[in-house]
């Protein structure tokens, strides 16, 4: 390499670090929005995150990083580059020419009103009141339109978003996928709810202690292996995960006294992310490939943790007698009754607490109403009225107030359209990935019976974890399972799973 292609790299690494330390400090503010800063500091807090966000932005859409990138991109220098800077030059390119069709004004502007968003959605969802928020995710909507403009839509308005959390996915391929999985799925149902070996669940909804589910919550993250001094656990709104550097991930749950599971299945997810963020190599921190490859690669990490380990028998033959220790006189039924409890299928309201099966069903509802609303031009006002038309047309149930209808995800006031299809697409990752570990670790299941859950920490850390970004979903899927995503594996796992529970 020669020293004016070794001096632009520098120069290239120090932009790159500052849009990483950029990144680092919204993400404080970002987690301490979320989790008790004071409401009536919402609007300063949100121009102030609005403001670095400009900076950032203009950071990543600086002329000169433009002409840095189309150095390093001659064939003479890439070609020397290492593993990590040339994947650095390709992923920090895609970023740039994306980047650079919008506005810096403009997408302050944005930053802003989502940051505002999320405060007010939080109130609305509080109060019951749809109205509330109404006018901001509008807004939101319209922003996200212009930006699909500028950015210059793709096969479908719809795919130009998705491609931001799941590269190269679209919605033709989604509508394949999910169309497989909702044929297999629909009569898998209707043959549980047929079933006479219904589980028993009301023991689950008795009054649990906050602080003992927190505890216990504690106890089950250091038994996955969660480093609790690169990390920590706090309480918000909505369960979320927060991976500012390996060194420093933070992660949420939310506790509901009526309910024993929530919240521990709840950190049992978040917990999933956090490994992830906290087991990347070293070499890539302070680069913008120190994070997860995507958000579906990332879901499939907090769905293996929360269902296939989680929700198993094995992982309750074990760790039960710990729970009920810490609910005396609360939890006196059977283990088997507890494992059968926790995997009920039962069409419900909320998402976060739907299980497993079902759990697809409210992915798609959120799926074909955002197509909707980009591809047809479906307009906010629309949107709680068609929210109850897809409930009650995929899963039988309606909500009777917003709080637990179209006010219940916090996605859309951070302006995450086309995230939603990434936990589906995360279980589908998770179960072909659970096929391969089975076979490349005959004892899995006895040691999750035994409690000896690192050993699986260290098998993700070396097939996922420390690559961050550095290697693409398609080449990580193909590289651990030696195939491409394929949704069979999710359905023949479910039919397995249930067909036991339910004695099918």
């Amino acid at each position: 390499m020669t020293t004016s292609a070794e001096n632009v790299l520098q120069r290239f690494n120090e932009r790159i670090g500052q849009i990483k330390s950029y990144e680092e400090a919204l993400g404080v503010l970002y987690w301490d929005l979320r989790t008790g800063a004071p409401r009536n500091g919402m609007e300063a807090r949100s121009e102030a995150i609005g403001m670095l966000s400009g900076q950032m932005f203009k950071l990543s859409t600086d002329p000169e990083l433009g002409e840095w990138l189309a150095e390093l991109e001659q064939p003479e220098v890439i070609s020397g580059l290492t593993e990590i800077h040339s994947r650095l030059v390709t992923e920090t390119r895609k970023d740039y020419d994306r980047s650079i069709k919008i506005p810096p004004k403009l997408y302050q502007e944005y930053v802003v009103l989502t940051s505002q968003a999320e405060s007010i959605w939080e109130e609305a969802k509080e109060k019951n009141d749809y109205a509330m928020f109404e006018p901001y995710l509008d807004k939101i909507i319209t922003y996200t339109n212009q930006f699909i403009d500028l950015w210059g839509p793709k096969a479908t308005r719809y795919d130009t978003l998705l491609d931001a959390y799941e590269p190269g996915m679209t919605t033709a391929e989604l509508d394949r996928l999910f169309g497989g999985l909702r044929e297999k799925l629909v009569p898998l149902s209707a043959a549980i709810a047929a079933s006479p070996h219904q589980p028993e669940t009301g023991f689950l909804h008795q009054t649990y202690a906050k602080d003992a589910q927190k505890k216990f919550s504690l106890f089950i993250l250091e038994q996955m292996g969660f480093n609790f001094n690169s990390g920590r656990l706090d309480e918000s709104v909505h369960p979320f995960a927060t991976g500012l550097n390996p060194g420093d991930v933070r992660i949420t749950t939310r506790y509901l006294e009526g309910d024993v599971t929530s919240a521990l299945f709840g950190t049992i997810h978040e917990g999933g992310h956090a490994l992830y963020e906290q087991n990347i190599m070293k070499a890539l921190i302070g680069t913008t490939l120190c994070t997860g490859t995507s958000m579906g690669i990332h879901e499939s990490q907090s769905r293996f943790w929360e269902n296939m380990i989680g929700r198993s028998k094995p992982f309750w033959n074990r760790y039960y007698g710990d729970l009920q220790k810490q609910f005396p006189n609360q939890l006196d039924v059977p283990v088997e009754d507890f494992y059968r409890a926790t995997n009920v299928v039962r069409p419900s309201l909320i998402r976060i607490e739907a299980d497993e099966l079902t759990y697809n069903l409210h992915i798609i509802i959120r799926y074909e109403i955002e197509k909707l609303l980009f591809n047809e031009g479906v307009k906010a006002s629309e949107l709680p009225a068609l929210w109850n038309d897809k409930y009650k047309e995929y899963l039988g149930v309606v909500a009777d107030n917003y709080s637990e209808g179209v006010l219940q995800d916090v996605h859309w006031s951070g302006g995450a359209f086309g995230y939603f299809p990434s936990y589906s697409l995360g279980n589908m990752y998770a179960a072909q990935i659970t096929d391969t570990m089975e076979h490349q670790v005959p004892a899995l299941w006895d040691m999750v019976g035994r409690g000896e859950l690192h050993p699986i920490k260290d098998w993700l850390t070396d097939k996922i974890y420390q690559y961050g970004k550095l290697r693409t979903p398609a080449e990580l899927i193909t590289s651990i399972t030696g195939k491409s995503l394929d949704p069979a594996y999710l359905v023949s796992y479910l039919e397995r799973k249930y067909s036991d529970i339910y004695r099918l």
